[in-house]
């Protein structure tokens, strides 16, 4: 057995942090999260550096803002190559490190050709049909998704999209696939399997895995009886409405007209949003069978777990779905860290992050990182509720910074748990909530009259810590924002497109 712990590092694509029960909400079920919560820390205050998938995962996996780690200023390209990488580190100590499900490392390998998986060992990919998109449309090829050859050998190739329903299309349906045949069931089955696997022939090394689950992403279609789990009428309506978000980033409104969002009724937002609890709590019993796998091979006690998600999603929240803007339901996600000493059962209101992953696990494991990393080690605050939270760079993190976007769709926000300020360059749209009075952001403050001079402070905290990271696309040559002119009549005139149909 390895004198270094296991890690185990589990993730959602979407999931905002208050759709689960040790989050606080009071109807959709995720008892193996709350347990693992009850086991460890949960942060309450966790943001994504960047709301959309790509330079979420390259901050999780290079411990740093994505600002630093990817090529794209905006969001997402390649990793840079130069960057610390998860696998890679943890391997130079011993470790073996296996991915299982969603990397959305790009680009994208064509077949034939070794896969970008930065330094895992074994990727069994399941992209939703992300690299069949690029290479294979018709999925004729095998050893592209290896979800897609499971399916295939399963008697059920292309059924996993049989109901029409494409990756950016917010219209519920339940899977046409048996639930054993599920994405997020084949990523716990393989998470298992690798995690055996190691405990057969290599036990005397420490293993990473990354149990990336590619759920609750739409398109929303948990599998049945899941799909039923949540009756519409038990279900919360989303809060606010599409009359509030003309003072707010046009991103809302150009993704309402392009995805179709304002054909959705009041009604059917709850029968999504019973869906999305469906999945959540679909993936909550796969965890769980991960968890229990680790209990039944004793070594459970020597694994860290971390528990994340690469960014929330607005599920409704004043007419939108999806992610890419700054308010709570898009840019806040669960971090919750079980490890081997750590408190159990307690919270944290420091200012976590996905940057701050990496960090945290070579500390935990004593693993040093060869270089200094703009994520922090989050082993203080584990361990004692008033510690600051102190970057590898040596800044004490005071406010949370998170942007999104390039040119002409540049914008940012600020946060210090208790004011967020965003900006967007679309019309120089600015936003400012109190989330101590006003969690829901119903109030935009920055559009109030009176408001003006906390406006101007919080803004010239927005373009100190734009400074800082090195995020020029939203500074202009004098040191203020960026302002592009916004027609919002003309977004409104915008076609539908980007549903993300793929029809394998």
């Amino acid at each position: 057995m390895s004198a270094k712990p296991n890690i185990l590092l589990i993730t959602a694509d979407q999931l905002r942090a208050d759709a689960l029960g040790c989050y606080g909400n009071p109807v959709c079920r995720t008892p193996n999260l709350d347990g693992i919560a009850a086991d460890g820390v949960v942060f309450h205050r966790a943001y994504t550096p960047n709301p959309v998938c790509g330079p979420a995962r390259g901050a999780m996996t290079c411990g740093c803002h994505s600002l630093t780690c990817c090529t794209w200023q905006g969001g997402g390209g390649p990793i840079k190559p130069e960057a610390v990488k998860l696998a890679e580190h943890f391997r130079l100590f011993g470790y073996g490190a296996y991915a299982c499900g969603k990397l959305h490392y790009e680009p994208y390998s064509p077949p034939g050709e070794p896969r970008l998986v930065h330094g895992f060992e074994t990727w069994d990919s399941c992209e939703s049909g992300r690299i069949l998109y690029d290479f294979d449309r018709k999925n004729e090829l095998r050893g592209v998704e290896d979800y897609m050859d499971f399916l295939t050998d399963s008697g059920w190739k292309g059924f996993s999209r049989a109901h029409g329903i494409g990756n950016n299309d917010i219209r519920p349906c339940p899977s046409p696939l048996p639930q054993e045949l599920c994405p997020d069931h084949w990523v716990a089955d393989r998470t298992i399997a690798r995690i055996k696997d190691h405990m057969r022939n290599r036990a005397d090394r420490p293993f990473l895995v990354w149990c990336s689950f590619p759920k609750p992403h739409s398109p929303y279609d948990p599998p049945l009886p899941w799909a039923t789990m949540y009756s519409p009428k038990d279900v919360p309506p989303p809060v606010g409405d599409e009359s509030m978000i003309m003072d707010r980033n046009p991103h809302m409104q150009r993704e309402r007209i392009t995805r179709a969002m304002d054909t959705i009724s009041p009604e059917a937002r709850r029968v999504i949003k019973a869906y999305y609890y469906g999945s959540i709590s679909f993936q909550d019993a796969q965890i769980g069978r991960v968890t229990t796998a680790l209990r039944e091979m004793a070594i459970a006690d020597n694994t860290i777990i971390i528990f994340t998600a690469d960014h929330g999603d607005m599920m409704g929240d004043f007419g939108t779905w999806f992610k890419a803007i700054f308010l709570e339901g898009s840019a806040r996600v669960p971090f919750i860290v079980k490890a081997p000493g750590t408190p159990r059962g307690e919270r944290r209101m420091q200012l976590a992050g996905l940057q701050d992953v990496l960090p945290t696990l070579a500390a935990l494991t004593e693993c040093p990182l060869p270089k200094v990393s703009d994520g922090a080690d989050l082993t203080g605050p584990l361990n004692h509720p008033a510690a600051a939270i102190r970057e590898g760079t040596g800044y004490i993190r005071d406010v949370f910074y998170s942007n999104y976007g390039g040119e002409p769709w540049v914008s940012a926000m600020v946060t210090d748990g208790r004011w967020k300020y965003c900006y967007a360059q679309q019309g120089g749209t600015e936003e400012l909530y109190d989330l101590a009075s006003d969690p829901c952001e119903l109030v935009n403050m920055a559009s109030r009259a009176g408001n003006e001079k906390l406006v101007a402070e919080w803004r010239r905290r927005l373009i100190a810590e734009a400074r800082r990271l090195g995020h020029t696309e939203i500074l202009a040559p004098d040191g203020e924002l960026v302002r592009v002119p916004c027609d919002r009549a003309a977004i409104a005139r915008l076609p539908i497109k980007e549903m993300g149909w793929r029809w394998y």
